[in-house]
């Protein structure tokens, strides 16, 4: 089980494939198994990196509270030991706001970011209530009930269901309560006209909630592609999964045409 020591805090993380290096961000309670599908599908063509956010699934307890910058400093330090100077950063959910923060702070380790099912702050009530509730069940230690509804929303197999719950009941409450709060109060609206690289954004034709966030980096970002999945709502990376694994294997192909440089 690779696992990568940053400054006494264990990092699990898995390396498929080999070119152009992708790493995936997931969201609070859920863990790498969530990009499952991308895994498999798109190592084919590139080299896929995934890793358990401090204090979810195989990672250590973090004493350093989770927030977005130290996530950004851990995928640093993983592509360091990884021998990799860029990679595409590429976010689900809660995820995305990360890849736009990393796409802030460390564009000279980017080569794009995919956001999918993202935003640059939560301004919705529907979606405040939601990241509240994470709170207040991390709060009180009612981790399983987290792992029990995230898993299920986005399983769409029994196998990837029991993978994907059991990982989340091991995280951390005071780590996953801290991810959520983060989250709940990060904006970077105003800095995304801030961000020089491409960015693909990737939403669900049902997730009608979301297309707001949509809209709003479309308009902020410079160099944005905004495709829309029919058919699917927020769980893209497990529900949609062909359909967004081809979208991303385009962007990464059309961006690397358009730009030379080493990676």
């Amino acid at each position: 089980m690779p696992m990568l020591d940053i400054d006494g805090a264990n990092l699990y993380y898995t390396v498929k494939g080999n070119g152009i290096p992708i790493v995936f961000i997931h969201p609070p309670v859920l863990t790498s198994s969530n990009f499952k599908y991308q895994v498999e599908g798109l190592s084919r063509n590139f080299k896929v990196i995934t890793f358990d956010i401090r204090g979810h699934g195989r990672s250590q307890y973090s004493d350093t509270p989770i927030i977005y910058s130290l996530i950004v400093k851990d995928i640093k330090r993983l592509l360091d030991h990884l021998k990799i100077q860029k990679a595409f950063i590429c976010g689900y959910s809660t995820g995305g706001s990360i890849a736009l923060e990393y796409l802030l702070n460390a564009p000279d380790r980017a080569l794009g970011g995919i956001v999918i099912s993202g935003m640059s702050e939560v301004k919705d009530r529907e979606l405040k209530q939601k990241i509240s509730l994470g709170i207040s069940l991390a709060n009180k230690k009612a981790v399983p009930l987290l792992a029990l509804a995230i898993s299920w929303g986005n399983s769409n197999k029994q196998e990837l269901f029991n993978k994907m719950f059991n990982e989340a009941l091991t995280g951390d409450s005071i780590n996953i309560e801290q991810y959520f709060r983060y989250s709940l109060h990060y904006n970077c609206t105003n800095q995304l006209k801030n961000i020089p690289l491409p960015v693909l954004l990737v939403y669900g034709e049902k997730d009608k909630p979301f297309h707001y966030y949509a809209e709003l980096l479309h308009k902020n970002l410079p160099y944005n592609e905004l495709q829309v999945i029919n058919h699917v709502k927020h769980q893209i990376p497990t529900k949609s999964a062909n359909d967004l694994n081809r979208l991303i294997t385009h962007f990464i192909e059309t961006t690397m045409n358009e730009v030379t440089g080493e990676y």
